[in-house]
């Protein structure tokens, strides 16, 4: 038997304000960001903390929306389900994001994850600028400038982990911080 208390226990405990596990489709991407509009608007979140926040999420759920592998693992069942949980917590948001990954895609997404980690705010800046100008498109039709555009908004650097399920198939969770923004005195 599930037991519903302690998940909701854990979900107060962490400050979870929305979760999701499931297909990630075009129809929930438009509902979930309707959901967390009202959420934030309801707790009388700042302008600029909302529009950061939102505009971060709209990111995060693009990328698992174009970007998740569609996984088949060794028992072959596919692994299309992905997760994704907002938390706030005092001084900022969380966005938490989990997919299935296909093990031979890991060195190239923890290749970009690093380098982007790497830079300042000037230099992702110039980077922005260069994949934007390259017009090179990646094998799933992004030009790879999502993650780039959530460093540089949030200022955080990319905080991710890469849990091997089998010899095929891994989990791959991302997780940003949104600091709002301090109130002026």
């Amino acid at each position: 038997m599930i037991d519903a208390f302690n998940i909701y226990d854990k979900m107060e405990r962490h400050n979870i304000l929305l979760s999701f596990k499931g297909d990630i489709t075009s129809e929930l991407l438009t509902s979930i960001l309707q959901i967390m509009e009202n959420k934030m608007d309801n707790m009388m979140e700042e302008p600029k903390t909302k529009k950061k926040v939102y505009n971060v999420l709209v990111e995060c759920l693009q990328n698992l929306y174009h970007h998740m592998d569609d996984a088949t693992d060794e028992n072959g069942d596919k692994n299309r389900s992905a997760i994704f949980m907002i938390a706030r917590n005092k001084g900022s948001y969380n966005i938490i994001t989990g997919n299935y990954i296909l093990n031979e895609n890991i060195h190239g997404l923890k290749s970009r994850l690093d380098d982007v980690n790497s830079l300042n705010k000037d230099q992702l800046k110039d980077y922005y600028k260069a994949v934007l100008n390259n017009g090179e498109m990646s094998l799933k039709g992004g030009g790879g400038l999502g993650m780039i555009d959530i460093a540089r908004k949030t200022g955080e650097k990319l905080d991710y982990n890469f849990l091997e399920i089998d010899n095929k198939v891994s989990f791959f969770t991302l997780i940003i911080k949104v600091t709002q923004p301090q109130l002026i005195q």
